[in-house]
């Protein structure tokens, strides 16, 4: 049995079909620079023709929304910055296949380094987007997925944007990858295909072969390779309860957010661009939780300008059409090693100078930010919300600059929401002990528990050998998220939850009955969040919640939230 991470749902069947990547070789270096421009160029068109294409091809076999993914490539591509740097390289001596390589190398190594999931997907991005480049510069061939076989289980290293283009989804009941995770490409993909997903499976291309019988679990991350007929049977079952559950799901679109005893919640999304806002819209989401700005600061040459902020924004806000779009302002630090920004490397970038601490020290930067924030505030519910706070002084001196700024728009005569919420992202054991003087300052809190759970328990989250501490079950955490939405609930300001724990089925009884009011989640998980939500009373949830924290390990805590909600 091989473990990976769950990220799409349902139980796969079938036949494994391997597919393993050959290295291409190449000469390093040329003498004819002006020869190499132009195969460089011209691979360049071929890439942009060919994707465009592909793009089309998904936008007919997924959905056309997800035809933005694979067009991302060509822009990024096609970004003057990465263009020019090849050409340096071209200019210096290198071929064009090396000049490629090494600069998108660059941009995977850049990404890969942060510790933002969302943003370490560019890698993968830039490493389809190379191979891809390689195989045009060298005249290969690709592997071609459009004569896979029917009830086919895909085993590869990683699903990309342009295997998926040509992929007979209806082939494929299930997909396994070495790499990915909860947010990347691969993710995304197989969710909006409705496949079955492990990702991260390590050692799958050794341990699965060719045409073997193999049950991929997408729901609990497992990989069963020539199952037992009674393995068999069981999982069968699960699949059929699984499509049951599904059906269920629908009756929940376009209901409100409830609980048993009929206390009204709200399921919110988490986002990266406007393009994820149309997604979360369309799955129903009642509004954004978070809006994670700085993947506006990714993939440029230099920062967005005011106006490009202003008009990202503004269509989140329309979009929205005047339900809450909280908005993080930029969480960036030295780990996230934007070149413009002009980082320090540190030595420990997760303790460093990052998020608000960076920006109130950056302050035309920031206050370029906060000023488009408050322009797009006049068309819709936009809430500001701080990242990585650790003391009052930090929230006061962001209010203070919101506060300049309408100020000078008033002056100018911009229309602005005069009552725009400023709110925290309590997700420092700092800010939680404090909490109820944060409580006095802010006017909402959103408790970000993939930050809180690792510095509470002191485990870098990308750290596998650490990975056992990294629990938002552990006692300590619970507590301290407890502890959190009662300084909220007694200063009276709304709470929510923008980490991944506010859509886990198993905290839900917890965090009812800790009196969390707003669930943000990713959009695929909005539905199944409030189908959750709907079935706990508040007497049921209290009885579970006595139960858990009397309990003294995080084993011993998923063990009988287990018992109690699956």
């Amino acid at each position: 049995m091989l473990k990976g991470i769950a990220v799409s749902d349902g139980i796969g069947i079938g036949k494994a079909y391997v597919i393993k990547e050959e290295q291409l070789t190449y000469e390093a270096t040329a003498e004819d620079a002006s020869k190499e421009l132009q195969r460089l160029h011209q691979a360049v068109d071929t890439f942009c023709r060919r994707t465009e294409q592909l793009a089309e091809s998904i936008a007919k076999s997924v959905k056309p929304k997800d035809a933005e993914i694979i067009r991302g490539h060509i822009q990024m591509l096609k970004d003057p910055y990465m263009i020019s740097q090849m050409e340096e390289k071209i200019q210096s001596g290198a071929s064009a296949e090396a000049a490629c390589e090494e600069v998108l190398n660059q941009f995977i190594a850049l990404f890969s380094g942060v510790d933002d999931e969302l943003t370490r997907q560019r890698a993968t991005d830039v490493a389809d987007i190379k191979k891809r480049m390689l195989r045009i510069l060298l005249g290969a061939e690709e592997k071609s997925l459009a004569e896979i076989p029917p009830e086919s289980v895909l085993v590869t290293e990683d699903l990309t944007p342009s295997m998926t283009a040509e992929m007979k989804k209806e082939h494929v009941v299930g997909i396994v990858t070495e790499k990915g995770g909860k947010t990347s490409h691969s993710a995304i993909l197989a969710k909006a295909m409705e496949i079955p997903a492990v990702l991260s499976a390590e050692g799958a291309l050794n341990a699965l072969k060719d045409g073997e019988p193999v049950i991929v679990d997408g729901s609990q991350g497992l990989v069963l390779p020539n199952p037992q007929p009674e393995e068999e049977t069981r999982y069968r079952q699960q699949k059929q309860a699984y499509e049951t559950e599904k059906e269920i799901l629908r009756g929940y679109i376009g209901r409100a957010t409830v609980t048993a005893d009929n206390e009204t919640k709200e399921v919110f999304c988490n986002i990266g661009n406007v393009k994820d806002a149309i997604t979360a819209a369309q799955k129903d989401g009642e509004g954004i939780g978070l809006f994670r700005t700085e993947f506006l600061f990714m993939d440029k040459p230099s920062a967005p300008s005011e106006e490009e902020q202003f008009e990202a924004y503004k269509k989140a806000a329309e979009i929205f059409n005047g339900k809450p779009v909280i908005i993080r302002t930029l969480d960036v630090g030295g780990d996230k090693g934007i070149p413009y920004l002009e980082m320090e490397k540190e030595e420990n970038p997760f303790l460093g100078f990052r998020a608000v601490r960076y920006c109130l020290s950056h302050e035309e930067l920031y206050e370029t930010q906060l000023r488009a924030i408050l322009r797009a505030s006049a068309f819709g519910n936009l809430k500001i919300m701080v990242p990585l706070v650790t003391t009052v002084a930090e929230v006061r001196a962001v209010k203070e600059k919101v506060k300049k700024i309408a100020a000078e728009l008033e002056k100018s005569g911009i229309e602005y929401d005069h009552g725009i919420q400023v709110g925290i992202m309590v997700e420092t054991p700092a800010a939680s002990l404090v909490a109820d003087l944060l409580a006095r300052e802010s006017d909402f809190f959103s408790i970000g528990t993939n930050d809180l759970t690792q510095y509470t328990m002191a485990a870098d989250r990308g750290n596998p050998q650490v990975a056992y501490l990294n629990k938002p079950y552990d006692p300590a955490v619970l507590r301290s998220i407890r502890h959190i939405i009662r300084c909220a609930k007694n200063a009276g300001i709304p709470v929510g939850m923008c980490g991944e724990a506010a859509a886990d089925p198993l905290l839900i009884p917890l965090l009812l009955d800790f009196g969390l009011e707003e669930f943000s989640v990713s959009p695929t998980s909005v539905l199944a969040t409030r189908y959750q939500i709907s079935k706990w009373t508040k007497e049921s949830a209290a009885s579970v919640a006595k139960e858990v924290m009397n309990l003294e390990t995080a084993d011993a805590v998923e063990r009988l939230l287990r018992s109690k909600v699956e």
